[in-house]
């Protein structure tokens, strides 16, 4: 079977939708098949090309026996709408022009930004092949959902163009159980053609391993009770809500840490500063394979998002990663985040957005028991990444 990937999103890029395709499409790959995924130079979220490539016209690579194809793009930061628009419609427009060239048995393309999902469709239009839609975000509602956008002409066009596609597909992958109701109940979607393969852990990259101790002298936290925050600091995650709460907090014990970057983060270093808050510390991005030295030296992992019915149907892959490495979860996500967590006993849930409610559940983490070990194993078993890949591979692979 050949396969062919489109995604604007691959490593050395690591974010959750580049982890997600890079980890299926190297299992598809040990199951015999060839996977060709067309990329972009990696940038994000900065906006900055990685060292060690260039923003070229057409490029080439195998990456663990995936061939991935790099297009040019128009790169821009992760923020500003109109620049992130056109910089999707041009991986949109380059991606398609990649892919008429690419001998395939089926494509895939994957969203938030639909525009990917487009060139799947015309690839599949006029390479007469079938294709799936992966939703792994409901867009543009999100885009409603941070504030980014209004509901206006703009928005609704892109309304249109998202029903469009999911009616289009052959079949459609969805990362939680609430997307596909939604698609179900609100779209009008047939249900039968949609599986859904949620995000999972990766073992082999995240698993208990002892706290770093050189890291934890190197940031002068060795008798701190650490919560942190790993990831995109982006507008939906709605951290300057964090650094208002550590502002209020007594326990001069516990200390914050935030490393990533985004859209957000210049805000929330001037907010920072501003607050003049001595129990937060603030890092830039590091490589994937060195987030596990951070996430190894906290107590507590914070997971939060701006209050939102929207992302009451979203399930952060930072769950995941924390529970692979048996950390405790505080949890500012409402709806199947918090129903996965409480199910597992993996984590403690506060109400989004309320002080009140963050500090009395951060003081239940502080003082309660360590969540056992059973608990972590439990969820590390039903959301193992290798088995979520071959779960989405026989769905692909279902022609009848």
């Amino acid at each position: 079977m050949k396969l062919l990937f489109l995604t604007d999103n691959f490593p050395p890029e690591f974010n959750a939708p580049a982890t997600r395709t890079y980890d299926h499409c190297k299992e598809w790959v040990k199951e015999g098949v060839e996977v060709t995924v067309i990329t972009c130079a990696p940038n994000f979220p900065e906006g900055k090309v990685f060292k060690g490539y260039k923003n070229k016209l057409y490029q080439t690579e195998m990456v663990d026996g995936i061939k991935v194809i790099r297009v040019w793009t128009y790169i821009s930061a992760n923020k500003g709408f109109l620049k992130r628009i056109i910089d999707f419609l041009s991986f949109m427009v380059m991606s398609f022009w990649a892919g008429l060239f690419i001998k395939t048995d089926l494509i895939v393309a994957t969203s938030p930004q639909f525009f990917t999902a487009v060139s799947g469709r015309w690839l599949a239009f006029w390479k007469r092949k079938r294709w799936v839609m992966e939703v792994r975000d409901l867009w543009p509602e999100s885009v409603k959902a941070v504030g980014a956008m209004g509901s206006n002409p703009i928005i609704r066009f892109f309304e249109y163009l998202e029903l469009r596609m999911y009616k289009s597909a052959w079949k459609i992958i969805t990362v939680t159980d609430s997307f596909k109701e939604q698609l179900v109940n609100d779209r009008g979607i047939e249900a039968g053609k949609i599986e859904v393969v949620k995000n999972g852990i990766n073992t082999d990259l995240f698993s208990p391993v002892p706290k770093n101790q050189a890291l934890l002298k190197e940031l002068g936290l060795e008798d701190k009770f650490i919560v942190g925050y790993i990831g995109t600091h982006g507008m939906a995650h709605k951290l300057d809500f964090i650094l208002d709460c550590a502002r209020q907090l007594e326990n001069k014990s516990i200390h914050f840490i935030f490393l990533g970057a985004g859209a957000e983060r210049k805000n929330l270093l001037k907010q920072k500063e501003n607050l003049d808050l001595k129990n937060v510390t603030m890092l830039p991005s590091v490589e994937k394979k060195q987030v596990k030295e951070y996430i190894s030296i906290l107590d507590v992992g914070l997971v939060n998002l701006k209050r939102s019915d929207t992302f009451k149907s979203v399930l952060p892959s930072k769950i995941f990663e924390l529970a692979g490495m048996h950390k405790p979860i505080l949890l500012g996500v409402e709806g199947e985040a918090k129903k996965l967590v409480q199910e597992y006993g993996v984590g403690i849930a506060f109400e989004p957005e309320n002080q009140q409610d963050f500090g009395k559940k951060l003081n239940q983490l502080l003082e309660a028991d360590k969540i056992t070990e059973v608990n972590y194993l439990a969820i590390l078993k039903d959301f193992d990444r290798k088995a979520l890949a071959l779960k989405m591979l026989r769905f692909l692979r279902d022609f009848d």
